[in-house]
């Protein structure tokens, strides 16, 4: 009987080792989307992540039977996702489906997010998880981009 690679993908805490992963994975996003200023550097967002995520956000990564980390969600202490980020070789494979849902049982009073106007597969992924759009903005971030304020509500919780 054959595995489903989605089995072998471990959610688990990150732990300090894992945060220079997590900004690489960052970073090659911010690299191979053409619409993505880079505002910081590579390694300025390493720095960010092993420093000050670590220390100041709920952080889950998606681990691969290798052990290398393929993705990271960090979340605040006010329940808004601050960063959901999975490597190319980890996409379209519900990756990102295991980890939100690991996101959302331990948030169960609901969740808060931020994504780009032009990250349009973002938002499908976010509105395929039942996130639903609360508001816009034309750019108050420090990328200067228009942006989409999400939010998810288990069912049964208000608002």
């Amino acid at each position: 009987m054959k595995t489903d690679p989605i089995d072998t993908i471990k959610i688990r805490n990150a732990n300090r080792g894992d945060m220079a992963r997590c900004g690489e994975i960052l970073n090659g996003w911010i690299d191979e989307t053409p619409w993505m200023p880079r505002v910081h550097s590579p390694e300025d967002v390493v720095r960010y992540h092993t420093d000050f995520v670590f220390d100041n956000r709920a952080v889950l990564v998606a681990e691969n039977d290798g052990n290398e980390v393929q993705g990271f969600a960090a979340t605040s202490a006010d329940a808004v996702v601050t960063g959901f980020y999975l490597a190319p070789e980890a996409r379209n494979k519900g990756i990102g489906h295991k980890l939100l849902s690991r996101v959302k049982q331990a948030n169960p009073s609901g969740l808060g997010l931020w994504t780009f106007v032009a990250n349009t597969g973002a938002q499908r992924f976010y509105e395929r998880e039942g996130f639903a759009e609360q508001r816009r903005t034309n750019g108050d971030n420090e990328e200067n981009l228009p942006d989409i304020l999400y939010s998810w509500q288990p069912e049964g919780v208000a608002a």
